[in-house]
């Protein structure tokens, strides 16, 4: 009886996720709701957000609902199975509806998975002295896209990095001004095109309407830098379970995103391996007692972990705390030297004083901060979603970063070309440049900027 009555309610929520599938649509002020899921390889959370949850004399956001679970199905900076990842995006929502007491159709995706990184591309056109118009800026946009060849890359944004004018830069909008020559600095995201459709169909398997992705360390960072902090120059570092990702920022613009696969579930499996405990055991004295820096009493202070395995006879591992700090720690300096080295690598414009938020579940631990400004020799804060004062304790931390800068973005801009609807077919589909891309980078153009 029990199993039918659970059968009949999954089946009343598909019906009505079914009929209610309208579509979402940039900016917030065209859709009543907006529903921003933050696909991680450790939790999935979904923030719901109502139009009049924007307040703009003070710009700030009001979440109408927030659910999270935990993630399933993701792992390795990918999706492995289809079904529980569909499972955990269904839950997550579902428990964000009950909370805000509406219904969802579709939502947006923020995730690191896919081997997000990110790509140059320059264009220069004629104009002969006269006015910039939309449509040459749609032909700078294409000329830039034919210049990169993105073998199996599906992009996801399209930033601008700077607009020049006869070689005058740092212009914000061209439309109307003159000049003899456009030219056009774009920074490209892309991630890894075949996960970009598993995720489609995850979202769909949860009978809701995929309605876009967006990089996670990017909106994270919108969530969490200040304006002054992206016109002098940020990094933000996004330290999730399975991943760790970043967004550069130098004079206002987006410079530079990049992912290393890995994260704080592999400070996890340290443990687990190095304390002979399980998975869950791990997790929890991580949690608990984990810290990547020394304390004055972790020499005297014994811990217990639970014993691997199922045997009834096997008493719990006993170890000293400082045990864990020479686990955790390396590991710990070992990611965040390899993003060091990974922007260094990238020639990425970094400007020299650059300050440094880490943000995402793993940036929590005890000493990731100090760690960090020894291995970057910079400023260190911890981020957190900054327009959203609303936020309960337990979903204003760094964990939920990306998903507050989803509806940030969505009610604040800044507004940006949308490869999806430059492109051909279902959501996110990917950008073929020969095939007429001048006219839809027109059409996208009138339409979002």
């Amino acid at each position: 009886m029990v199993q039918i009555e659970m059968d009949w309610r999954t089946a009343a929520t598909q019906t009505r996720r079914r009929e209610g599938r309208e579509g979402l649509k940039l900016p917030l002020g065209r859709a009543p709701v907006l529903a921003a899921v933050d696909l991680g390889a450790s939790k999935v959370a979904c923030f719901i957000m109502r139009a009049d949850g924007v307040r703009k004399s003070d710009c700030t956001l009001n979440a109408a609902g927030v659910g999270y679970v935990q993630s399933r199905g993701v792992r390795g900076g990918g999706i492995v199975d289809m079904d529980e990842a569909a499972q955990a995006i269904g839950q997550a929502v579902e428990r964000a509806e009950a909370a805000a007491g509406i219904d969802v159709s579709g939502v947006i995706v923020s995730t690191s998975l896919g081997q997000i990184a990110s790509h140059r591309a320059s264009a220069r056109i004629p104009l002969g002295g006269r006015a910039v118009s939309e449509a040459d800026q749609a032909r700078a946009v294409a000329q830039a896209l034919q210049s990169l060849r993105l073998s199996r890359r599906q992009p996801i944004h399209l930033r601008p990095i700077a607009w020049t004018l006869d070689g005058a830069r740092h212009v914000q909008d061209p439309t109307g001004m003159s000049a003899r020559t456009l030219g056009l600095d774009m920074l490209v995201v892309s991630m890894n095109e075949g996960t970009c459709e598993t995720l489609a169909h995850c979202v769909e398997r949860s009978h809701l309407q995929f309605e876009g992705v967006v990089a996670s360390p990017y909106v994270s960072a919108l969530a969490s830098l200040e304006e002054d902090e992206r016109e002098l120059g940020s990094i933000c570092i996004d330290m999730g379970g399975g991943s760790t990702s970043v967004a550069v920022f130098t004079g206002g613009a987006l410079v530079h995103v990049d992912t290393i696969p890995v994260g704080g579930a592999h400070v996890t499996q340290d443990l687990a391996r190095g304390l002979s405990t399980s998975t869950t055991g791990a997790e929890r004295i991580k949690t608990l007692y984990g810290s990547a820096i020394a304390s004055a009493s972790e020499d005297r202070e014994e811990i217990e972990a639970p014993p691997r395995g199922d045997d009834p006879g096997a008493g719990p591992v006993q170890v000293q705390r400082s045990i864990l700090k020479g686990i955790i720690a390396p590991r710990v300096e070992e990611t965040l030297e390899l993003v060091r080295d990974r922007l260094r690598a990238s020639g990425a414009l970094v400007d020299p004083g650059a300050g440094l938020v880490l943000v995402g579940g793993a940036s929590q631990l005890a000493g990731v901060r100090e760690v960090a400004v020894r291995v970057f020799d910079r400023p260190v804060r911890l981020g957190r979603p900054r327009r959203m004062p609303r936020l309960a304790d337990n979903a204003a931390g760094p964990a939920f970063c990306a998903a507050a800068g989803v509806l940030q973005r969505a009610a604040f801009g800044p507004r940006e070309a949308n490869p999806r609807k430059m492109g051909e077919g279902r959501p996110g589909a990917a950008i073929d440049p020969d095939a007429g891309i001048v006219a839809r980078a027109t059409a996208w153009l009138r339409e979002n900027l």
